[in-house]
């Protein structure tokens, strides 16, 4: 497939999420990767153009570098097959499973693949005692978080039951339902997928090292020193093993396209456990799945080529023609 066969493409960037201003470094880059390779691809952001400028200006496919809600969770994914526009990453179905994470547990726990166990808070169902009452379910240290959320916005590591309210406050600002989810302790890794159904496959795991452990928002974009390992360095076979469950969790979400899967290894069993799959990765300067793609030997520009032709519909129109 060559650069002219992509047509023209709107790089998604942006939105109205609480990760807009990550999404537009992500836009960004891919922007710049596309056209350096010749793609005709244009800046598109719907929280300041209505999508269907896409169909009025002749886009012929998407790049999505939407990230949380608005873009990541099967609304613009709908909104494009309304259009009949192409679009990378996954459909409109596997975005509202997997931008959930509670289904995504559900899910995964359906299909036996291992998750730390986990609370729900649901908004106008929970009392102060109910909250209070979380850790003696779930143990201490755990962890609070938006159950529709990414890049570790809203997230708190509780380690006293004291930290318990204040923790479910600030989550509840950008959700209305809490996930309270069991701390694993030990190694964290992220493995990312390029592909669809048989033909996906995994790229290297990434071990990464924060400072005090604490891999949050400014530790993931703005600061330079967490430690990404690739090679992980992983005991003998474990990455083995982390690659084959992150495909199996892939597929059984029906994902496509493209995939970053973050997992917890238990440092006393060395059991890994999947925490969630982001179906629109960041392709930021500090973002893992163009790290992986490169020790795999896929330059930054190669992986956008590769991710963007596997834009695609859930329902194409009847050979293959747009709505």
């Amino acid at each position: 497939m060559t650069t002219n066969t992509f047509g023209k493409v709107a790089v998604l960037m942006g939105g109205a999420s609480a990760e807009r201003e990550v999404s537009l470094m992500s836009g960004g880059g891919v922007l710049k990767a596309l056209q350096s390779r010749g793609v005709d691809a244009h800046a598109f952001d719907p929280a300041e153009r209505d999508l269907s400028e896409l169909k009025k200006e002749d886009f012929d496919r998407c790049f999505i570098t939407l990230h949380g809600r608005f873009g990541e969770d099967g609304t613009v994914q709908g909104a494009l097959e309304l259009l009949g526009i192409p679009y990378t990453g996954s459909g409109v179905m596997a975005s509202s499973m997997a931008i959930d994470k509670v289904m995504t547990k559900r899910v995964l726990i359906s299909e036996n693949i291992p998750t730390p166990r986990y609370a729900l808070l649901r908004k106008g169902a929970y009392s102060a005692a109910d909250v209070l009452a979380v850790p003696d379910t779930l143990g201490l240290p755990l962890i609070v978080k938006p159950a529709r959320e990414g890049s570790s916005i809203g997230l708190t590591k509780v380690t006293d039951r004291s930290q318990m309210a204040a923790a479910v406050a600030q989550a509840a600002q950008l959700d209305a339902d809490i996930l309270c989810e069991q701390f694993i302790s030990g190694d964290e890794v992220t493995c990312p997928v390029l592909g669809t159904g048989d033909g996906a496959r995994a790229l290297p795991v990434i071990r990464i090292v924060a400072p005090d452990g604490n891999y949050d928002y400014q530790n993931k974009y703005f600061t330079d020193t967490t430690q990404y390992l690739v090679p992980c360095g992983l005991p003998d076979g474990e990455e083995a093993v982390i690659q084959a469950m992150v495909l199996q969790a892939f597929r059984t979400l029906n994902c496509r396209g493209w995939a970053r899967a973050d997992v917890m290894i238990d440092r006393a069993t060395r059991k890994p456990y999947m925490l969630e799959i982001n179906t629109s990765p960041g392709m930021t300067g500090h973002s893992l799945v163009p790290m992986s793609a490169r020790a795999s030997g896929m330059s930054y520009e190669d992986l956008c080529l590769e991710v963007l032709k596997t834009a695609t519909l859930d329902h194409p129109a009847p050979g293959g023609a747009t709505p």
